[in-house]
């Protein structure tokens, strides 16, 4: 017997289902399962090819044995609905599909065309044989539709698409319309073949991504390497990763520096420096020199497995449309059975029609009306979107977001790290005495700051660092409480410290106090070098924007969408960088206020609203918007918080999010036109006669194919920014 591959808990058990493969089966399999004793809720996801149950908490009264139904009855009623479960080693095996002639759905096409091309044949070679050969191809091709059809009565669902064909393959032969029914019957064997393609190929384009975590890896034990399966590596191991080679694994750098090709995770094409103490995740490439790397996370908990699983429940969630469609579908079906026997009896009892031709027509009517393309319209264009963005570094948690994204017409951002760099950057240097230049300033105050560490020193080093000057080491170094640092290089008695105490040691000239109050009121932090009572030079840092916050910002103007900053940083600060970047600033906020501001902007009826932020101090902002978008690199906030995730950490990443859910809608409401739309205009012809049964079934076949093209045309999603803003806007308002 298969057992079930996947998660299970004491409350729950998701199985891997083989052949469902539209929104049709998904609700058979959650009739039939939510009719078993002890299960509360079930979700099938034909996007996913999976079913997670929800067992009862509570045993019913008296019967403690039924607590939850057995693994056997599970099985059985999947089985007598068509399907098949897949073994656990099967779901753990690599995914190589079979070629769709392979599979069952596809020899059944084989085996239908086959026999109704012979039976055309043997009309044209032996016309005494009259409709037999017409009826032999169709009792072939309709045995396994009959199985599902019975398997779904069975479990008190009549009104299944299976259902409709059977009756409508059956009436035809009563009314020796055998051709008919011979091409229905193949012509419906195609449409769920390309059904199952379809889902696969759906279902393969975000499993691929585990594809790129290679399946060993090398461990290093005291000064040996050897090679080990990469599933595994523990936490806390040690391996080596060879240029070229790819991660094997989420961990540290313990020793080396290398550019990684981190673009399977963040969809991003140049490579990223990486360096002592930085993560690294699997199924990035090493490009450049050797690494030692300590393992932080499990095979099953890396970044990739986590962006898979993600995905996969996002798909699985049903967005309001999809949802809408199904309790549509629903009601829909009845409805249309009911119109069938109209269309059956009316017209003989009042207008004389003769009842072979009524009960044709109403047959005919039957099968067009199948809302195989209406059902499918939906989900195969949220699950292509929601694969689409993860293989671009945007990850979105379901259907219901990925609508909302569409609608948005205000972000809120957070300035520091989501629209700034997240660490201040020498912006100014500057000599204020003769006999100094820049460089020798830089310099001199960089060996005072050598061996500090807070930010404004570590920005100072870096710049000094990056401009390749020698810095010397400090002697006799002490901190100034509250005022900066002093020591002595190269014999000389020097300090570093801030223009709010600088008068108390140097006589400030009128040029001097202009120029420390225009970079302050730039929101900028200073420190200037003094020497004695001399002012040598100064220095000024700053958080500066991101190298693409303003593209990013251009492209949401473009898209029609307002852009707001939210920031905790003092309000000079604040206004320096909305000024900088064009956008309208908001300082010294607390998070609380910043999530007092998103309700205000709801209640104005400015929403929805979407909020960007770290997903840490944004949370209460985060939670109150519409959509919370976190930004970060792979790490767990990203991941785990908020609504979406930038896994590119790039701000243009926000427009890339609500282009993509634009693009899905109008999919959809393209997949829902052209299903109803074929539907309408075969309806009416059917209706009058003028079309027959077989051209019934070919137009929904047809349509089915249509919308599952053009909902996976979104895999090929691309988003076009526009070209980079070369200035600038004047902030529309600051406080």
């Amino acid at each position: 017997m298969a057992t079930s591959a996947p998660t299970s808990t004491a409350a729950t058990l998701t199985l891997r289902v083989e052949g469902m493969d539209c929104g049709g089966c998904e609700r058979k399999v959650e009739s039939a399962l939510g009719r078993l004793e002890g299960i509360a809720e079930v979700s099938a996801s034909s996007v996913t090819g999976s079913v997670k149950l929800h067992f009862s908490p509570h045993p019913p009264p008296h019967t403690p044995e039924q607590s939850a139904p057995s693994h056997a009855a599970i099985e059985r009623t999947i089985h007598e609905l068509g399907y098949r479960l897949i073994s656990e080693e099967e779901a753990a095996a690599p995914d190589a599909p079979a070629p769709w002639w392979r599979t069952a759905k596809g020899r059944l096409v084989l085996v239908t065309g086959g026999l109704l091309v012979l039976a055309f044949a043997l009309r044209l070679a032996w016309p005494a044989l009259g409709q037999w050969p017409f009826v032999a191809a169709t009792a072939v091709g309709l045995v396994p539709i009959l199985q599902g059809a019975w398997g779904a009565l069975k479990q008190r669902n009549p009104f299944t698409i299976e259902m409709l064909m059977s009756v409508a393959a059956l009436g035809a032969l009563a009314i020796d319309a055998a051709a008919e029914a011979a091409v229905v019957v193949f012509l419906f064997a195609v449409g769920e073949l390309l059904e199952g393609v379809a889902a696969s190929r759906a279902r393969r384009s975000i499993s691929a991504l585990a594809d790129l975590t290679p399946s060993t890896a090398r461990l290093l034990v005291g000064d040996d390497t050897r090679e080990v399966p990469a599933a595994t590596l523990a936490p806390g191991q040690r391996v080596l990763i060879r240029p070229g080679d790819r991660v094997p694994c989420d961990g540290r750098i313990l020793a080396g520096t290398s550019e990684l090709d981190e673009s399977p995770i963040n969809g991003e094409s140049v490579p990223r420096a990486r360096a002592l103490g930085d993560d690294v995740f699997a199924g990035t490439v090493n490009l450049e020199a050797a690494l030692e790397v300590e393992v932080t996370r499990r095979a099953e908990d890396n970044t990739i497995a986590r962006v898979i699983r993600l995905v996969e429940e996002a798909q699985a969630a049903k967005a309001p449309v999809a949802r809408f469609i199904d309790r549509f579908a629903r009601y829909y079906m009845p409805a249309v059975i009911g119109l069938a026997l109209l269309m059956a009896m009316v017209p003989p009892l009042v207008a004389g029609m003769a009842w072979s031709e009524s009960i044709y027509r109403a047959l005919a009517l039957l099968l067009i009306a199948c809302p195989c393309a209406l059902v499918i319209s939906t989900p195969a264009a949220i699950a292509a979107g929601l694969s689409a963005g993860a293989r671009r570094g945007l990850l979105i948690k379901g259907g219901a977001v990925l609508e909302q994204l569409g609608k948005l017409k205000l972000v809120a951002l957070d300035k520091t790290g989501t629209l700034t760099a997240g660490a201040p950057r020498v912006t100014d240097v500057e000599a204020l005495d003769p006999g100094h230049d820049e460089a020798e300033i830089l310099r001199l105050a960089a060996a005072l700051e050598r061996d500090a560490s807070h930010p404004i020193a570590v920005a100072i080093l870096a710049h000094a660092e990056r401009r390749g000057l020698s810095v010397p080491r400090a002697s006799e170094s002490r901190a100034l409480a509250g005022r900066g640092i002093a020591g002595h290089v190269e014999g000389r008695a020097l300090s570093l410290i801030t223009p709010r105490h600088l008068a108390e040691q140097v006589a400030l000239g009128d040029e001097l106090n202009a120029r420390i109050a225009e970079l302050e009121q730039a929101g900028k932090s200073l420190a200037v070098l003094v020497e004695g009572e001399r002012a040598l030079g100064l220095i000024a840092v700053r958080d500066e924007p991101r190298e693409d916050a303003r593209h990013g910002l251009a492209a949401l103007e473009r898209l029609g969408v307002r852009a707001v900053m939210l920031s905790g940083d003092n309000a000079r600060t604040a206004t320096a960088i909305g000024e900088q970047l064009g956008i309208e600033a908001h300082g010294e906020l607390m998070p609380g206020d910043k999530a007092h501001r998103v309700r205000e902007w709801q209640a104005a009826g400015e929403g929805p609203i979407g909020k960007v932020g770290d997903g840490i101090n944004d949370a209460p902002a985060l939670a109150t918007a519409e959509v919370g978008i976190a930004m970060g690199g792979g790490t767990d906030v990203a991941l785990e918080t908020a609504d979406a995730a930038l896994l590119k950490d790039r701000v243009s990443g926000i427009a890339e999010l609500i282009d993509l859910s634009r693009a899905t809608l109008r999919n959809i409401k393209t997949n829902v036109a052209l299903a109803l739309g074929l539907k309408a205009v075969f309806l009416v012809t059917t209706a009058l006669g003028i079309t027959g049964m077989w051209i019934a079934v070919m137009a929904d076949t047809g349509a089915t194919v249509l919308v599952t093209l053009n909902a996976m045309r979104l895999l090929g999603y691309r988003f076009s920014p526009g070209p980079a803003p070369a200035e600038a806007r004047p902030a529309a308002a600051a406080s």
